[in-house]
């Protein structure tokens, strides 16, 4: 299963479950504790629902729309830097509003799933196959799930100096994911030409 690894690290950290603890115990405050698993449950089935939707059919919604995979991953690429540098200078342009006790979606989507793991979940398909991609989506939903599950005592663990590290960390690894992806899909479109 060569590059399973790699794309297990790239799902996870681009989903950021220990990035988004903060945001989630704040928007999970006062809620009863049976209330906080079932939108765990709900959260996670959203993104993987969506996640799993791009993986198998991310392809055939380019052709609909006449769109070549080397230009999205440079694109993506770009995207995904952004998030990246923002990661790492600790800004975010993630907004939340809640409605009542279901937050399957902000959490699931956009928190979870959102443009960054739609890009990634692509381009992983066509650099690493479908089935180390299956495999990585579904590893890195069930270390969300658990990390969300524990979410209240791995804050109180780490509290918000070394979530707030870790994210930059993350974005860091991110920002290198992202490089990788552009300059691999401009050498793609450059090598027939040289």
């Amino acid at each position: 299963m060569e590059g399973l690894l790699e794309a297990f690290i790239a799902l996870f950290v681009i989903m950021d479950p220990i990035g988004n603890l903060t945001l989630f115990i704040n928007l999970t405050k006062g809620m009863p504790l049976k209330e906080i698993k079932r939108n765990i449950d709900r959260s996670v089935f959203v993104a993987g629902v969506l996640l799993f939707i791009f993986l198998f059919f991310g392809l055939q919604v380019f052709d609909l729309f006449g769109i070549d995979l080397d230009s999205f991953q440079i694109a993506g690429g770009i995207v995904l830097l952004i998030m990246g540098i923002l990661y790492v200078f600790g800004a975010s342009l993630k907004y939340v509003k809640s409605h009542g006790f279901d937050l399957s979606v902000p959490v699931g989507t956009p928190l979870l799933t959102g443009p960054g793991v739609i890009t990634i979940t692509i381009i992983l398909v066509k650099e690493r196959g479908i089935l180390v991609t299956v495999i990585a989506a579904f590893l890195t939903l069930l270390a969300t799930w658990i990390i969300l599950m524990y979410s209240s005592k791995l804050y109180k663990i780490l509290g918000a100096h070394w979530t707030d590290v870790i994210s930059r960390v993350m974005g860091i690894i991110l920002a290198a994911i992202a490089i990788k992806f552009i300059t691999g899909g401009v050498l793609n479109i450059i090598a027939p030409l040289i």
